[in-house]
């Protein structure tokens, strides 16, 4: 079991190496072309490319399923990989570096392993299941990472993904204000990032009201294995291109953070 832990971690870095490649050939390129999908997100150039080479690996060479933000969102049975090819693709098509490529694989015991590759700003994060999370800082220099220690919701450090969408929960736009005054700090850097933050102890929390699997299956894994702890309203049966909430953190203020959003 151990040598397959090493193997799928691998063959996810060798995935995120392939996506950075095609990524940043098309960052800030004039000749990027962009579409709008039926549900009004936008999909570029990049996403589909970067997904048809993603989708060609794993289901040719790796003999797995694929599930993707750009393609095919059936579940399926055994070992299958979830993507998004581009997280953020608002930003990168507006020549902004906040983006990433999300990968994870799973089998009928849940995460195997999971990477989170950022080349626009030269970090990347990865786990393997019981080997941690570690993170590849701008420097090239490596380091496994572990969340916060913070202990009470006021002293925390909060991030807020998107604030409009929250007016539809439980919690309204007004209480999520109100989180945000009994927080010590609050910011909102949007998509993978927080979540990633909240993995190497940076900040202790992350709210997002509107995700689907593919956006956080891999930053909730890589969360639990630096020993946070992640909040879902996702159910066994429910589709992948559902939305839900997910809530991160060092685990230490999760239950104060639940309380709060009325969940």
């Amino acid at each position: 079991m151990a040598q397959n832990l090493v193997t799928d971690l691998d063959k996810c870095l060798q995935l995120a190496d392939v996506a950075d490649e095609i990524t940043m050939r098309h960052f800030r390129a004039v000749s990027l072309h962009v579409e709008t999908k039926p549900d009004r997100t936008p999909v570029s150039d990049a996403d589909l490319e970067a997904d048809r080479a993603l989708r060609d690996i794993v289901t040719k060479e790796y003999g797995d399923a694929y599930l993707t933000e750009e393609g095919d969102q059936s579940h399926a049975t055994g070992r299958q990989w979830i993507a998004d090819p581009i997280d953020g693709t608002k930003n990168f098509i507006r020549h902004n570096p906040v983006w990433g490529t999300l990968l994870s694989v799973q089998d009928e015991t849940g995460t195997l392993a999971a990477v989170v590759s950022a080349p626009a700003l030269g970090r990347r994060w990865w786990a393997a299941r019981g080997r941690g999370a570690w993170t590849r800082d701008i420097n090239g220099g490596v380091r496994q990472i572990h969340v916060s220690k913070v202990e009470k919701l006021k002293d925390a450090y909060l991030t807020v993904c998107s604030l409009l969408p929250w007016e539809k929960t439980p919690a309204g736009l007004e209480g999520i204000i109100q989180l945000m005054h009994d927080t010590w700090r609050e910011r909102g850097f949007g998509d993978f990032l927080g979540h990633v933050f909240v993995a190497e102890g940076a900040v202790d929390c992350c709210i997002e009201p509107n995700t689907h699997e593919w956006d956080m299956a891999a930053h909730a894994f890589i969360i639990e294995e630096a020993g946070g702890k992640v909040y879902t309203s996702t159910t066994p049966d429910m589709p992948a291109s559902t939305e839900r909430y997910v809530i991160t953190s060092n685990g230490l203020i999760h239950a104060e953070l639940l309380k709060a959003l009325k969940l």
